[in-house]
C-alpha cells in the first residue's frame, strides 16, 4: 500500500524559508525524518494512523524520543511505539551507539591533533551535539587503533636503511589505580630512495636493555635489515639502549647524539667555562674534512687539559662516540649529527600529548603517538630527499671499500660490512 504524505513538501518549505530561522536545516531535518519513521511505522501495521483497515496487524502506542548526532546538530527524532512488538529503525539509528559516523570522524582527527577529551564536550556543543561525555569521545578515538596497527607492523621492505636514529620519551599513564611514567621508544630512519621514514614505536616500564632489546628485535624481524646492514645508529649514550644496539645490529656504528652529548658535557662543566667550551665544542664540527676534524679535536683537549682537566678527560673518553660521522662522506654529515634527527620530531609529539597530560592506559598511548607518526611518515615521504641518492651512493659505498651492483646478494654485502 501507498501512504499518504501527512505534510505538503512544496509548502512546507515556502513556509521555512519565510521566517528564516537560524536552525532551519536542523528543523527540516527533524520534520523530515519523522515523517519517514510515521511512514515507516505505517507500513509496519498496514495501515495509516488512525484509519479504520481491515488489513491493519498492529496499533501504535505513543512515541519515544532519541537525539541523533548529525553534522547540524542533535535532532529530536519520534520512533513511534508499537502496542505489539516494537520498531527500531536500523537505517537511521545504531544499537548503543547514536553518534553519526561523519561526527566520529571528527572526534578521532580532534583527538589526533591534541585536544583533550576534557575539552571535546565544549568542541562538539559548538556543533551543536549535547551530552557527548569523556567516555563515549575515548571510545569514538579506537576507530583510529585498526589503522595504527597496520603501520606499526607494516613490512620494513625499503631498505637498506643506511642510517637509522632512536630515541626515547617519557609518558605518564594510570596503570592499577596509580600514575606511572613510561618510556615511548621511536625509531627512524633513511631508506634506499633517500627518504625518511618512521621505522616503529614501542611502549616499555623503564628505558632499560630489555625494553629496547624487544623493540629492535621487532624491527629485524619487520626486515630492518633483510635488504642489507645498517651503517649507523644515532642515539643517546644510554647503557641498555647501546647494549641493544650491539646485539641486535652486529657490525653496525653508533653515534653518540650531538645534543644530548653537548648536554651531558654541560653538566659536567661549571657554569661560567661552559659558553666558551660549547664554541670549542661547536668548532669541531665545523671543519672541512675528516683528518681537520680529528685535529681540531686534539688541540681542544690540549688547551682544556690544564684549565679543565674533568672536562678534557670526558671529552677523550667520548671521542670515539661523538666522531663516529667521520667515516663517511661530508656532505652526509650534517644530516647525521645536526641535532638528534629525532628531536624535531619528538617535540611534535609532545606538543600533542602534553594536553591530554595522563593517559588512561598504554593502548591510549600508542593510539596518539602511533597516529602523530604515521601523520609524519606521510608528510615526509611528500617532502623532498633527506639525503640525495649521490650521496646515499657515496654513504654505502664508504661502508664497503668494494664496489658491487645491486644484483648482488644482500647477505654477502652484509658479510662485507660486518667486517
Amino acid at each position: 500500500m501507498t501512504a499518504v504524505p501527512s505534510i505538503d513538501p512544496a509548502r512546507f518549505l515556502r513556509d521555512e524559508l519565510a521566517q528564516a530561522s537560524p536552525d532551519l536545516m536542523r528543523d527540516l531535518l527533524t520534520t523530515f525524518v519523522n515523517a519517514l519513521l510515521s511512514a515507516q511505522a505505517d507500513a509496519v501495521c498496514g495501515a495509516e494512523y488512525g484509519a479504520r483497515d481491515p488489513e491493519r496487524v498492529n496499533r501504535r502506542n505513543g512515541y519515544r524520543h532519541r537525539d541523533l548526532d548529525t553534522r547540524v546538530g542533535t535532532l529530536d527524532v519520534a520512533v513511534p511505539k508499537l502496542r505489539e512488538g516494537s520498531l527500531f529503525p536500523e537505517w537511521l539509528l545504531e544499537r548503543r551507539r547514536r553518534t553519526e559516523r561523519a561526527l566520529t570522524t571528527v572526534v578521532a582527527t580532534c583527538y589526533l591533533l591534541g585536544v583533550s577529551t576534557r575539552r571535546m564536550d565544549k568542541l562538539v556543543r559548538t556543533l551543536g551535539i549535547t551530552g557527548l561525555s569523556k567516555s563515549q569521545v575515548s571510545e569514538m578515538a579506537k576507530d583510529l587503533d585498526e589503522q595504527v596497527a597496520a603501520f606499526r607492523t607494516r613490512p620494513l621492505d625499503q631498505g637498506p636503511y643506511t642510517f637509522v636514529a632512536a630515541d626515547a620519551l617519557v609518558m605518564k599513564v594510570r596503570e592499577n589505580g596509580r600514575v606511572v611514567k613510561v618510556a615511548v621508544m621511536v625509531a627512524t630512519g633513511v631508506n634506499t630512495e633517500g627518504y625518511r621514514e618512521i621505522l616503529g614505536v614501542h611502549t616499555a616500564t623503564s628505558e632499560t636493555q630489555a625494553g629496547w632489546l624487544a623493540f629492535f628485535r621487532d624491527l629485524v624481524a619487520r626486515g630492518l635489515t633483510s635488504a642489507g646492514p645498517v651503517g649507523l645508529v644515532t642515539s643517546d649514550a644510554h647503557a641498555g639502549l647501546v647494549e641493544a644496539i650491539g646485539a641486535t645490529l652486529p657490525g653496525t656504528g653508533w653515534q653518540r647524539c650531538r645534543t644530548h652529548f653537548a648536554a651531558n658535557l654541560m653538566s659536567a662543566t661549571p657554569k661560567s667555562s661552559w659558553p666558551w667550551v660549547k664554541a670549542l665544542l661547536h668548532s669541531v664540527y665545523d671543519q672541512p674534512d675528516a683528518a681537520s676534524v680529528h685535529a681540531q679535536f686534539d688541540r681542544i683537549t690540549d688547551s682544556l687539559r690544564e684549565k679543565l682537566p674533568s672536562v678534557a678527560a670526558y671529552l677523550e673518553d667520548a671521542r670515539e662516540d661523538i666522531l663516529a660521522f667521520t667515516v663517511f662522506p661530508k656532505a652526509c654529515w650534517r644530516q647525521i649529527w645536526s641535532n638528534n634527527p629525532n628531536e624535531r620530531l619528538n617535540r611534535e609529539i609532545r606538543r600533542r600529548t602534553d594536553v591530554v597530560g595522563i593517559f588512561p592506559n598504554r593502548d591510549a598511548v600508542i593510539r596518539l603517538v602511533g597516529a602523530v607518526l604515521a601523520e609524519q611518515h606521510d608528510e615526509w615521504v611528500e617532502q623532498r630527499r633527506y639525503l640525495g641518492l649521490e650521496h646515499l651512493k657515496q654513504c654505502r659505498t664508504a661502508l664497503v671499500p668494494t664496489t658491487f651492483d645491486d644484483k648482488e646478494d644482500p647477505l654477502t654485502i652484509a658479510g662485507a660490512i660486518s667486517a
